[in-house]
């Protein structure tokens, strides 16, 4: 297809950045990251959005490469590894220059790289740290498309990555945003939320794009793991927890491309508050009332439509088993959820609860959809949660 053919920015690709977990080894120098990347668009160029949006210190980049990778035929996906097709190595820019250098708090966008990519694609993003740098914007983020790797030394124009000197890791460090440039009829679907965003489901529900045949939807990811939507720590025990969804949510849904938005956020306020006389960091004055935390989705909802994005309000998971469940828990989770269902606030509701609960004991998961801990769950309900989401999102 001719170039002249994209018209629009459309993100494939994007997490949220929240805090890495503090500790004394929190600096890296001479590394190499790599990030396969999944693209559902044909398109024409590419461009990359670098974040120091946690940082307390700027962050210098030396080189960024894109290549593309192996992966994926007639609609089965399989991710790549960490091996990179030379012949299509290209060099991201920042102004015109290799290296680029990014403020605390702040957040970069490339030029414009020409790259032809194909629906049903993967190619890598690879970043070279020379100098000593603060580990410190990043997510971790897990499920079937999700992963990259790091490597001692700079690779980022090799075609594989030294065994004897590569990790694999699901920490994404600084990468925050993949743009392609692409048909007008295509967009993106942002999901916004906490561990259970961070976790499966929105890769099964990119699976499912793939699977339709459609091809015209992305799934972004914004999601930061322990996040709360009224509260944020303020000590390093927990601040990796993440900045509270009021927060972060204009920032994170501020996505090209996007035109609609999911969010499945609340359950940390609910979970997290013990008492100070059992954790100092968890007071109960922590604890929100259902009209509080309803306060701060409504502020989800009115940010959406402020920015013309529709919405929709994933209602909150069963925590029956978990190690702070009381009635009084469930009791405020039932409340939230009875106004995702409600509203006239939000766009829709994609009833997650409903799709994953025990049909006797609707605190609870069901049987097989509980990874065990009895708030996160398995593999077999984060595809239910997927399929759960409705059909007029995808097209």
């Amino acid at each position: 297809m001719n170039i002249d053919t994209y018209s629009k920015w459309v993100a494939v690709w994007g997490n949220a950045m929240s805090v890495t977990d503090r500790k004394p080894e929190n600096y890296a120098r001479n590394l190499t990251l790599r990030y396969p990347i999944f693209n559902v668009f044909n398109g024409g160029a590419l461009r990359i959005t670098l974040d120091n949006f946690c940082g307390t210190e700027a962050v210098a980049i030396a080189k960024t490469t894109i290549a593309k990778m192996y992966g994926c035929s007639e609609n089965k996906v399989k991710f790549p590894g960490d091996k990179i097709r030379e012949d299509t190595l290209a060099a991201v820019t920042f102004a015109g220059k290799k290296s680029v250098t990014i403020a605390p708090g702040e957040e970069i966008v490339s030029d414009e790289i020409k790259f032809d990519v194909h629906e049903c694609e993967w190619f890598a993003v690879s970043l070279y740290l020379e100098n000593f740098t603060q580990m410190r914007s990043s997510v971790l983020v897990t499920g079937p498309l999700s992963g990259g790797y790091y490597s001692v030394g700079d690779f980022t124009e090799s075609a594989s990555l030294p065994m004897q000197l590569t990790r694999s890791s699901n920490c994404y460090f600084f990468l925050s945003g993949v743009d392609v440039l692409t048909e007008e009829q295509n967009n993106a679907l942002v999901c916004f939320g906490d561990s259970i965003t961070v976790q499966d489901w929105p890769d099964y529900l990119t699976l499912r794009v793939v699977k339709s045949g459609a091809k015209t939807v992305s799934v972004v990811r914004k999601a930061a793991s322990g996040s709360r939507v009224l509260r944020q720590y303020d000590n390093i025990t927990y601040e990796s927890y993440g900045i509270k969804g009021v927060a972060r949510f204009r920032r994170d849904i501020k996505v090209s491309g996007v035109k609609n938005v999911i969010f499945q956020h609340g359950i940390n306020d609910i979970i997290h508050p013990v008492g100070g006389d059992v954790n100092p960091f968890r007071p109960w004055s922590d604890l929100p009332s259902a009209k509080e935390l309803i306060d701060g989705l409504t502020y989800y909802a009115d940010t959406a439509h402020d920015m013309g994005l529709k919405i929709f309000g994933g209602t909150l998971l069963p925590i029956f088993g978990w190690r702070t469940y009381a009635d009084f828990r469930n009791n405020l989770r039932e409340n939230v959820n009875n106004w995702i269902k409600t509203t006239d606030r939000i766009d829709g509701c994609v009833d997650f609860d409903e799709i994953v609960r025990d049909a006797r004991m609707p605190e609870k998961l069901a049987e097989g959809f509980d990874s065990g801990d009895h708030l996160h769950p398995s593999a077999a309900a984060y595809k239910a949660m997927a399929e759960a989401v409705p059909e007029k999102l995808l097209k």
